[in-house]
C-alpha cells in the first residue's frame, strides 16, 4: 500500500504547493511511483506538473462526489514516474456538495483505497483552509508535512493546524501523524530565521525535517514552465535541498 501524505498548512504562501510537488517530483526520481494528488482549487499543483487545465477531463472534484472514477481521473506527467489527479475551479463546489454526503469526510479515502497499491506515495497538497477538503486529506493520510515559513506569524499557525490535526485524529483517523515540520523561505543570515528555529526546536526538535528551503528565484520561476525544481534546474541549490527532504522522508515513513 501507498504511503498517504498530505502537505497542509491552513496559512497560504508558505511554500506548500512547491514542497508537494519538489518533494513529489525528488521521490520520483529515486524510483518511488507517485501520485500527487491536488486537493485546492486553484490548482496549482496541476500546473506545476504541466497539466494543462483544458486537457483535463475529469479532477479531484468529479471523483470526489462519485461522478468519476479516479483511475479514468488520474493523469500521467513528462516526469519519471509522477503521475496527477489534477484540480480545477470546480472543486470550490466540492465544499457544499460533500455537506449532503454521509461520512463525507471519507470521500478521498475510499478514492485513493482503490488505488493506493500502484503507488509508493501518495502526496495530497491541501488548499490553505482547515475546511471540509482539508480534513477530507487528513482523514485519508498517514502522515502531515507541515511547510512552515520562518517567521513568528507562522508559529501561531502551526498550534492551530496542530489542534486540527489531534480533532482529525480523534474523530476520523487514530493513526494520523506529523510526519515533519519543513522550513521554507529560509535565510541563515538573518537572526528572524534563526530566533523561528530556536523556537521550533524547544517544542518539536524530532519533527523538524533537518535540510531547510533557502529562498530562491528559480523555485519561484520553476512553476511558470510546468516543471519541478529537479527538472528546471536540475544543478541548482533547491534540487539539492528537496533531494535532501525526499532523502529523510523516505526513512521517516
Amino acid at each position: 500500500m501507498g504511503k498517504i501524505l498530505a502537505f497542509a498548512n491552513q496559512k497560504g504562501g508558505v511554500g506548500k504547493t512547491t514542497s508537494a510537488v519538489n518533494t513529489a517530483a525528488a521521490l520520483g526520481k529515486r524510483g518511488k511511483r507517485v501520485l500527487m494528488v491536488d486537493m485546492d482549487p486553484q490548482g496549482n499543483t496541476t500546473s506545476g506538473v504541466g497539466i494543462p487545465k483544458k486537457s483535463i477531463k475529469s479532477s479531484t472534484y468529479e471523483v470526489l462526489i462519485g461522478q468519476a472514477d479516479i483511475k479514468a481521473a488520474i493523469m500521467p506527467t513528462e516526469f519519471k514516474n509522477l503521475s496527477v489527479l489534477p484540480s480545477t475551479m470546480a472543486l470550490a463546489g466540492a465544499e457544499f456538495e460533500l455537506g449532503e454526503i454521509e461520512h463525507r469526510e471519507n470521500c478521498l479515502k475510499n478514492a485513493l483505497a482503490q488505488v493506493a497499491e500502484e503507488y509508493d506515495y501518495i502526496i495530497i497538497d491541501c488548499p490553505p483552509s482547515l475546511s471540509q477538503l482539508t480534513v477530507n486529506a487528513l482523514t485519508a493520510a498517514n502522515g502531515v508535512v507541515i511547510p512552515m515559513q520562518c517567521e513568528f506569524f507562522a508559529l501561531e499557525g502551526l498550534s492551530q493546524l496542530m489542534m486540527t490535526v489531534k480533532r482529525v485524529r480523534s474523530l476520523y483517523n487514530p493513526t494520523l501523524e506529523i510526519t515533519g515540520i519543513l522550513l521554507t523561505m529560509y535565510n541563515g543570515r538573518l537572526i528572524l530565521s534563526g530566533q523561528v528555529v530556536a523556537e521550533l526546536k524547544k517544542y518539536y526538535a524530532e519533527k523538524l525535517f533537518k535540510t531547510p528551503i533557502s529562498r530562491s528565484v528559480k523555485l519561484s520561476e520553476a512553476p511558470g514552465f510546468g516543471k519541478p525544481i529537479c527538472y528546471y534546474d536540475p544543478l541548482g541549490k533547491g534540487t539539492q535541498e528537496y533531494n535532501d527532504v525526499a532523502k529523510e522522508l523516505v526513512l521517516r515513513i
